[in-house]
């Protein structure tokens, strides 16, 4: 169709068939065709019609504007521009258009109508912002005032950082001199002022670009590194989420919409990254720096540097770091904590800079970048490696080990270097333990290729049995023992599952026991050693004595040293390593988890199902990031998804669940694997266990899969119980599958409109249960109930006015009158934007106008 006005015409009967995105097609299709200016007018004037419906209002207010400048009375799209210019928060210039509108056409009641409501609701902003003004000036009066009670204080501090969320708030504090107070709230030196400072000031940056630079610039990146450094745990994490939140900015991720904010100009965001990345990698090497501020470094490198999707083919962040920083991570992997020069290190610094080593490395693109990388590598190791001073070859050789644990095939290349094998052999020999312990632990690492292994099988295996007899250092017996003969390997394995005591074993049945006794029959009695408490000491000393790290290494070892037995005996031992929770970051941190995953892929079925537990037991309390970095965390999802079976114990299905429910919750490319492992069907039935905790795990899990648009479709599709199963759950009596169930049915409804409607007919109880999560006493589950509310309300006219019908009107105007309060804000305003998307469809009328 090549007529402007056959196209415009199309686009009208789109429009009133309710198909806006095809009635925008054509009006561009035409708008790209005509050369006349009173129908370009016209054009835009009704593609701005779409726009408002189809709720993108930036898009609604520049194509009015554009037909105004055509045709300045054109009384239609001044109002449009109105209505848009209205819900984008501007309200003075919204008030403009429509009094234009009225004195064109004075006596049309809709133009006075919408004067009236625009002219009170600037009247309220502008209450709000007065009073919003001395909020602010009072909370940093009595935050500043050092004789201020302990409470008021308290309470001052919540409310700065509720207001510090909230976009009128952030920009009220921003423009009152908020940045410079509080600063000063951080020169005090009082822990609770500091991280309420710093939790404001993250909220005033959130999805605000030129706030966040301007906050950045007015800190000073030096300042924010230091506070960072300090070994707070708290306020580390405090301080590392506000330069991520910063960072997100930058990169112009974690955009939020702000109504009433104009989009700022950012120049150019590229100088400031560097410099904050310039800065952390400063950190890494700086003696004043915590572990934990030296483990936060690492992880916001880990996160933002190298690319999240290959697709990209910008990977210049990673070759600046490489350029500018390996060898500075390069030497937080070689330190060696036994050592006196050594930098505060944490149990994870050294795996994390290892993990941040491989990212780096497979972000890299083409053969040229790998060489530079393993060049920068090998000349650094040559400057350490000195026959004439052991400390600093140590050094060395920690770091051949650390890159083993992160890029392996670099590991490999960098074994071959010249000395570096006969190195680590000829410091077994040492007096030294320290010399003995790094040694030992690089042959370990090395010995996991057959080839390396037959190097050390001539000239180290004397020189290990040596050390072995002599040391009482448990953890230098314990990897002296990991050599590559298969033999051995297997005798170390099985004396493993005796320390841990990881052998299966038959339940004693007391009544069976008395039943033997009585026939003379022998019963085989438990030995003291055996017990719970003797086990738990001796895992205990065994993780002390960096059994892990021993085992990982096993894992590497050749298939001809590592036979399907082997690996079911070292399942075995991880599972009993992690019974503990508390053990389970020390596991991760020796390189457990990525061990652990070849153990639940291959081997015998009992190895695999004690892997796959082991997995599930990390899986379910750990950052996934960390545990299993990179692209080896999709790989974890098969072994748990084995475990929701009936076949398995209702621990293993409960722990795996955990483990998905944590993943889910971390990116949609997870969501889509469990969904692509048919994980799905499984979990769906576990909602339906009469096993609370089972239940409650799966709902859970639920919850956080519904986000992926693939499940939301299957909650739609005709013909199922899905939609009506989470609804009864959120019924429940158990609090924790409310919570659940109810994000679940928020996210459900505000992602597919036909969930609304659908809601209300799978069961005759769905209005009581509404009623009841937005009555609930636990503040969570009654926000997630009115969030519920406030999607059935927003999809439909008539759904909207069946529930204006019922008491739910009485509940949200009761919450909806409370008086502002910083812990239920949240509850509060969500129960006001109930009431006034149902004063928008005229079904109630303002308080004023009552």
């Amino acid at each position: 169709m090549e007529d402007p006005i056959q196209l415009k015409e199309e686009g009208n009967k789109y429009f009133q068939a309710n198909d806006y995105e095809k009635a925008v097609q054509s009006y561009t299709q035409a708008m790209k065709l005509n050369k006349d200016k009173a129908l370009q007018a016209v054009l835009y004037r009704n593609r701005a019609a779409c726009f408002l419906k189809k709720e993108e209002y930036a898009k609604a207010a520049s194509d009015a504007s554009r037909a105004i400048d055509i045709n300045t009375s054109d009384i239609k799209a001044l109002y449009r521009r109105s209505q848009a210019l209205e819900r984008l928060g501007k309200l003075d210039q919204a008030f403009k258009d429509a009094q234009k509108c009225a004195t064109i056409e004075p006596h049309n009641k809709n133009f006075q109508e919408t004067l009236r409501r625009l002219g009170a609701n600037i009247q309220e902003k502008l209450r709000i912002q007065f009073s919003t003004d001395s909020r602010v000036q009072k909370m940093f009066e009595i935050l500043l005032d050092e004789n201020s009670e302990k409470e008021k204080r308290e309470k001052a501090a919540n409310n700065l950082i509720v207001l510090g969320r909230e976009e009128a708030g952030a920009e009220r504090i921003f423009q009152n001199n908020g940045v410079s107070l509080l600063l000063q709230l951080i020169e005090t030196k009082n822990a609770e002022l500091i991280l309420a400072a710093v939790r404001t000031l993250s909220g005033m940056c959130t999805g605000h670009k030129a706030r966040a630079t301007a906050i950045l610039h007015y800190l000073g990146i030096d300042n924010i590194c230091m506070w960072m450094s300090v070994d707070n745990e708290e306020i580390s994490l405090a301080v590392c989420n506000l330069l991520q939140t910063i960072t997100d900015c930058l990169l112009g991720q974690g955009k939020e919409e702000h109504h009433g904010k104009e989009e700022a100009v950012v120049l150019d965001t590229k100088k400031d990254l560097r410099m904050i990345t310039t800065c952390l990698l400063e950190m890494l090497v700086s003696k004043k720096v915590s572990g934990q501020g030296r483990d936060r470094a690492l992880n916001l490198l880990n996160k933002n540097i190298p690319r999240k999707d290959l697709k990209d083919h910008d990977n210049s962040r990673t070759i600046f770091v490489i350029d500018n920083g390996l060898k500075k991570i390069l030497k937080v992997v070689g330190q060696i904590p036994e050592m006196p020069d050594c930098l505060p290190l944490t149990e994870n610094t050294q795996l994390t800079a290892s993990v941040l080593l491989n990212k780096l490395y497979d972000d890299l693109r083409c053969d040229p970048e790998r060489d530079n990388y393993r060049v920068i590598c090998e000349d650094y190791i040559k400057s350490k490696i000195d026959p004439q001073n052991m400390d600093k070859t140590l050094h060395a050789i920690q770091i051949v080990s650390g890159v083993l644990q992160g890029p392996f095939d670099l590991g490999n290349k960098l074994l071959g270097m010249k000395g570096v094998m006969e190195m680590m052999v000829a410091l077994c020999g040492s007096e030294r333990e320290i010399d003995q312990l790094v040694a030992v632990e690089a042959l370990i690492h090395a010995s996991t290729k057959l080839s390396r292994a037959t190097f050390i099988i001539s000239n180290g295996v004397t020189l290990l049995k040596e050390i072995y007899k002599k040391t009482k250092n448990e953890k230098i017996k314990i990897r002296a023992l990991v050599t590559s003969d298969k033999t051995i390997l297997y005798s170390v394995a099985s004396a493993l599952v005796n320390c841990t005591n990881s052998y299966d074993t038959k339940e004693l049945v007391p009544e069976l026991v008395q039943l033997a006794k009585f026939s003379k029959q022998h019963v085989p009695e438990e030995h003291p050693k055996d017990k719970k408490d003797f086990v738990v000491k001796r895992v205990k000393r065994l993780l002390k004595a960096g059994v892990v790290s021993a085992l990982a290494c096993m894992v590497k070892a050749d298939s001809a040293i590592l036979t399907d037995q082997s690996k079911e005996l070292i399942a075995r031992v991880f599972l009993a390593l992690c019974e503990d929770p508390k053990d389970r970051g020390t596991i991760v941190a020796q390189g457990g988890g990525k061990a652990l995953i070849p153990l639940a892929v291959e081997g015998t079925e009992v190895g695999k199902i004690k892997a796959s537990h082991a997995l599930a037991k990390i899986a379910a309390i750990s950052n996934p990031d960390m545990a299993f970095p990179g692209e080896r965390v999709y790989e974890v999802v098969r072994p748990l998804v084995s475990l929701l079976n009936t076949e398995r114990d209702g621990l293993q299905n409960y722990e795996a669940l955990l483990g998905l429910t944590n993943f889910s919750g971390r990116s949609d490319k997870l969501r889509m694997k469990i969904v692509k492992e048919r994980a799905l069907p499984d979990i769906e039935n576990y909602m339906f266990e009469n096993h609370d905790q089972l239940r409650q795990a799966a709902t859970e899990c639920m919850c956080n899969l519904v986000v992926n648009k693939e499940v939301q479709e299957r909650f739609v599709a005709d013909g199922n119980d899905r939609l009506k199963l989470v609804v009864l759950l959120c019924g429940e009596d158990d609090e924790k599958v409310q919570v659940a169930a109810a994000g679940a049915l928020a996210m459900l409804t505000a992602a597919q409109k036909k969930l609304c409607s659908k809601m209300t007919e799978v069961t005759t109880q769905w209005l009581e249960i509404l009623q009841r999560l937005c009555l609930h006493d636990n503040m969570e589950v009654q926000h997630r109930g009115l969030v519920i509310a406030f999607n059935l309300i927003s999809a439909d006219k008539e759904l909207a006015k069946k529930l204006v019908e019922t008491e739910l009107l009485e509940i949200l105007t009761y919450l909806g009158k409370q008086e502002d309060h910083p812990k239920k804000q949240h509850v509060i305003n969500i129960a006001r934007d109930c009431l006034m998307r149902c004063i928008d469809y005229g079904l109630i009328k303002p308080l004023s106008q009552a």
